[in-house]
């Protein structure tokens, strides 16, 4: 199986992973063989890349890092607990609204302690692009995204299970003030003006105020929701922190956020490769993130997926076949062509053998 872009699929192409809608109704099921038509629905649904099951892949794996049950019923948690945290319901009394407050609060709790136990018992390396799914609202899948991405961090972290919860908590209300952004604004294909970026930064005292206000939560929650986007040298905001002023949970979830902000696409641009958003994260390393927690981030993260498609400093491409732990960076490939650009019979080479050290990966993309 391999990943590619949905615009370099042709008619005959067999879908390898099936693709879903947020609700978690099948769009189209593995194993279809697409279609012009088949496609340009792909593509209405603003879906860019699939997996396909082809002859140069055959036994490659894609491994879920969470499992696709537990995330679509993940989605439908967050997506109804930011509403009814929110509170944008004006029918409700003040009593209605605490209480769904307080439940929808214990709903993300119960399936965030899914996630972490999922993660604790699948130790492979985060691969969020092992999902085809067609994203419809992004603050609440970002939201998702980041709270198994800070999850995991937090796990390298070696931090006690209390603060694991609760960063996982503060990973899933940390943009909950952007519901309270018009959507013009929160979903405009070009750049903004400087007046709606001064708008769209108040999302985080946003946030932070209604937070602050639910007794369900614990204080570092709100939080995270104000200070996910300061930068140690204090050019953030809203208040302009410093290092040591951030709260920890914040520098893990700054890097979580920016990594799946940029890897995510976005109607203002395409998104980034995994090991693209990982260059983003160390050109601001201890500038604008804690190195420290950029060193872990790359260590549980894949940086080169199985499926993805590479072409190395000597000329050859090929597959991402498997994923090396003792060497994130340095995966076995499927090579498929030789020096020259020539189709050659498919082999298998291990980066991260002596052999091959001289050999890097120098491109990756999603079509080959």
């Amino acid at each position: 199986m391999r990943l590619i872009k949905l615009d370099g699929c042709k008619t005959g192409t067999r879908l390898g992973k099936s693709v879903y809608q947020e609700n978690g109704r099948v769009l189209l099921t593995k194993g279809t063989y697409l279609t012009e038509s088949l496609i340009r629905k792909l593509m209405n649904f603003n879906v860019f890349t699939v997996y396909v099951e082809d002859d140069m892949s055959e036994g490659i794996e894609i491994v879920d890092s969470i499992p696709e049950e537990l995330r679509v019923e993940a989605m439908n948690v967050i997506t109804e607990g930011l509403d009814d945290i929110a509170g944008l319901n004006p029918q409700r009394s003040k009593l209605e609204q605490m209480a769904k407050s307080g439940r929808a609060v214990r709903s993300l709790q119960k399936i965030y302690k899914d996630i972490l136990g999922s993660l604790t018992e699948n130790r492979t390396a985060l691969n969020l692009l092992a999902t085809t799914k067609v994203y419809e609202n992004h603050v609440y899948t970002h939201s998702l995204n980041v709270s198994i991405y800070a999850c995991q961090l937090a796990i390298e972290n070696g931090l006690p299970l209390k603060n694991i919860e609760e960063i996982g908590l503060g990973a899933m209300l940390h943009d909950l003030g952007k519901i309270y952004i018009p959507k013009e604004i929160l979903n405009k294909p070009g750049k903004l003006t400087e007046e709606e970026y001064e708008q769209m930064k108040t999302h985080c005292e946003l946030g932070f105020d209604h937070l602050k206000k639910i007794h369900e939560l614990p204080l570092t929650v709100a939080h995270c929701a104000l200070q996910h986007h300061e930068r140690m040298d204090g050019k953030g905001y809203p208040r302009g922190l410093q290092s040591s002023e951030i709260h920890k949970y914040a520098k893990i979830l700054s890097v979580a956020d920016v990594f799946d902000a940029v890897t995510s696409h976005r109607e203002y641009r395409s998104a980034m490769l995994p090991h693209q958003g990982l260059e983003i994260l160390y050109s601001g390393s201890g500038t604008q993130f804690d190195s420290q927690q950029i060193q872990l981030f790359k260590n549980c993260i894949a940086i080169y997926p199985p499926g993805l498609t590479v072409k190395l400093n000597d000329g050859r491409t090929g597959i991402v076949s498997k994923y090396n732990f003792h060497a994130v960076g340095r995966p076995e490939i499927r090579i498929l062509t030789d020096e020259d650009g020539q189709e050659s019979p498919p082999y298998e080479i291990d980066l991260s053998l002596k052999e091959y050290l001289t050999v890097e990966i120098v491109e990756a993309d999603a079509l080959l």
